[in-house]
């Protein structure tokens, strides 16, 4: 249990230079074990990432102000990464947040569905997604494939955050969007910019979250906004009262 502990951590090389040589100033592996540390954090965060969303969309009964063709993209960009580090065998802690995020996206593409009156569309999609996730993931798909389709991501990411950006926008509100998920995105992002140059060092990683975290960013902004234009409403209202 302590070595499997101890693996999750450390590298061989960094246990052989902390605990046999004692070389606590060694800088390679300060880095693998903060990129360790970093990724634990964040495949523990991905458990409840988007958790809040998918109860306040369940709370209210409605998917209001959330873009579902921008869930849809995030789903696919999602997929096509944890596709891609599985296939390529990178290691589980640079990518395993991603398995989460997609379940729980997924979870968000059918309540969205569900409450725009489509269930059966919701119910469909869902056996499509899991149909094809299976075929992906099984060495069917060649692994050109898969990298063309994690190299579509960058530009997915941008896209499918601007135009959820720009349906926040559009309604002069973030709507059904969770503060706390939004944030944690955002932050999570900015994390594996870092554990992908460690533990991958595969640009179309380190460029993918470099845009994500800056899609995110923008995302974080405009709750942030859109939270200081609705409070300072309601004390105006309140004062003409």
């Amino acid at each position: 249990m302590a070595q499997l502990i101890m693996n999750w951590f450390f590298t061989e090389e960094c246990i052989e230079e902390y605990f046999d040589d004692l070389n606590f100033f060694h800088v390679g592996c300060f880095k693998a074990t903060l990129s360790k540390v970093l990724a634990l954090g964040i495949i523990s965060g991905s458990l409840f990432v988007k958790v809040p969303q998918i109860i306040k969309i369940i709370k209210n009964k409605s998917a209001e102000g959330i873009s579902l063709f921008s869930v849809l993209l995030d789903l696919f960009a999602i997929t096509a990464m944890v596709s891609y580090s599985f296939v390529s065998d990178f290691p589980f802690s640079s990518w395993g947040d991603g398995v989460f995020l997609g379940l729980q996206t997924l979870t968000i593409v059918v309540l969205v569905m569900h409450f725009n009156g489509n269930t059966v569309q919701a119910t469909a999609f869902f056996t499509a997604y899991l149909s094809v996730l299976l075929a992906v993931v099984s060495g069917l798909t060649p692994l050109k494939v898969l990298w063309a389709c994690q190299a579509m991501n960058i530009p997915i990411v941008l896209i499918s955050k601007l135009i959820q950006a720009y349906t926040n926008y559009a309604n002069g509100s973030t709507g059904q969007l969770s503060a706390v998920t939004g944030f944690m995105l955002f932050f999570g992002s900015l994390a594996r910019i870092f554990t992908s140059v460690v533990e991958t060092g595969d640009m179309t990683m380190i460029v993918m979250y470099m845009c994500s975290t800056l899609a995110n960013a923008i995302i974080a902004a405009q709750i942030l906004y859109y939270w200081n234009v609705g409070t300072n409403s309601k004390d105006k209202l309140q004062k003409v009262q």
